[in-house]
C-alpha cells in the first residue's frame, strides 16, 4: 500500500468522462486503483469538479504476522471511523512497529469529498443532486 492511496465511499459519484478502476477493500469502500491523490486531483478538477481535504482524520492500529496483514487490518478500522458525510479518504501515514515477532501497523486517513459543487455538501444530498441532474 503507498502513502496517498485513495480509497471510494461505495456509490460516490464522479465525473461522467472520469474512468478509474475501482476494486473492493471493505464493506462501503473501494480502493482507487492506479494512481495517488495529486493525479485524481488534477484530472477531478480537469473535469470542472472539486476534490476538497478535509480537517478531519483518522487513525487506527492494526496487527498481524506480517505488515501487509498489519497494514490492511489498520485501514479497514480507520476507514470505518471516517465520517459518513465524506465520501472519500486518502492515506496520510504508515508506521510499522514490532512486538515479539507481532507487527503493528499505525495508519492516518484523511478524509476528502469529490462533488461538483464547490460548497460542502452532504454525501447523500450530493449523490442525490448528480442523479436529479441526469
Amino acid at each position: 500500500m503507498k502513502l496517498h492511496t485513495v480509497f471510494l465511499r461505495e456509490g460516490c459519484v464522479l465525473p461522467d468522462q472520469f474512468q478509474i478502476c475501482r476494486d473492493p477493500y471493505c464493506k462501503g469502500w473501494e480502493l482507487a486503483v492506479g494512481g495517488v491523490a495529486s493525479e485524481l486531483d488534477a484530472n477531478i478538477r480537469r473535469a470542472g469538479w472539486h476534490f476538497m481535504w478535509m480537517t478531519d482524520s483518522r487513525s487506527s492500529h492494526g496487527f498481524g504476522s506480517n505488515p501487509e496483514t498489519a497494514i490492511h487490518r489498520a485501514l479497514i478500522n480507520a476507514l470505518k471511523r471516517v465520517n459518513g458525510r465524506f465520501n472519500a479518504a486518502e492515506l496520510g501515514s504508515i508506521h510499522i512497529t514490532n512486538c515479539l515477532g507481532l507487527k503493528i501497523a499505525k495508519v492516518t486517513l484523511h478524509a476528502r469529498q469529490i462533488q461538483r459543487r464547490t460548497s460542502l455538501v452532504l454525501a447523500e444530498e450530493s449523490r442525490l443532486q448528480e442523479v436529479l441532474a441526469l
